[in-house]
């Protein structure tokens, strides 16, 4: 027995003729926390995918859309989860109490919704990197973490700035849009690419890591989050 990552519960393990002989599949989660896992679903916004009523774009892309700088740079944004109570905790304890296990839970996701997505396309995947300071604080890069689950070739190429360390989650909405491109660019990429990271919340970060590779000739960009 193993207990849940998440409320401890003993996780029973099922001995059935399927598994007799062979090791059976390790559980993460208890059945009641995996009942709480969420997907987005089928009805998103047509160029973020955030969960939607109706199949359309969100108000963050009509702005995306409507901005001179950015209205093309990125051509659509999947995710696997929205961002639910029950996310946030999981999220939390993955991403700010560093227990790195817990990527183990959203594997099957992750490799699920990106199959559904872009298994036909051939893209190189790039993670969205943190400060130096950042990393020292996670003790691991959560993007990083995602992009090894996909176990297609990954391009290092991006930077962050050590002065953009301030928290996207405290700036307001406009102070994202209009800040300073928190990237730089170590090596120009000639193939698709789609970026990942852990969550999109406006688009500033995945917008702003897409531009750069758009201005340096990158004609297809494409993102893939965890969560929306």
């Amino acid at each position: 027995m193993s207990g849940c990552l998440v409320c401890q519960t003993m996780i029973p393990i099922d001995i059935t003729w399927a598994n007799f002989l062979l090791p059976p599949v390790k559980r993460y989660l208890c059945q009641q926390c995996e009942e709480r896992l969420e997907l987005i679903g089928d009805v998103i916004c047509e160029k973020c995918g955030r969960k939607m009523e109706t199949r359309d774009f969100c108000s963050d892309c009509v702005t995306w859309n409507n901005h001179p700088d950015y209205k093309s740079v990125l051509k659509q944004n999947r995710a696997v989860f929205p961002y639910t109570p029950f996310m946030q905790e999981l999220v939390a304890q993955w991403k700010f109490r560093g227990d790195y296990q817990i990527i183990e839970v959203f594997r099957p996701y992750i490799l699920n919704e990106f199959q559904r997505y872009y298994r036909k396309m051939k893209a190189t995947i790039v993670p969205i990197p943190l400060t130096e300071e950042r990393l020292f604080e996670r003790a691991f890069n959560q993007a990083e973490a995602i992009a090894k689950v996909l176990e297609l070739p990954i391009e290092t190429v991006l930077t962050r700035k050590a002065k953009s360390s301030e928290k996207q989650s405290k700036k307001t909405k406009k102070e994202r849009i209009h800040s300073e491109n928190p990237f730089i660019l170590s090596k120009s990429l000639n193939s698709p690419v789609i970026l990942v990271d852990d969550i999109y919340t406006t688009g500033m970060t995945i917008h702003h890591a897409a531009k750069l590779l758009a201005d340096d000739g990158c004609s297809q960009i494409h993102s893939f989050t965890l969560i929306r």
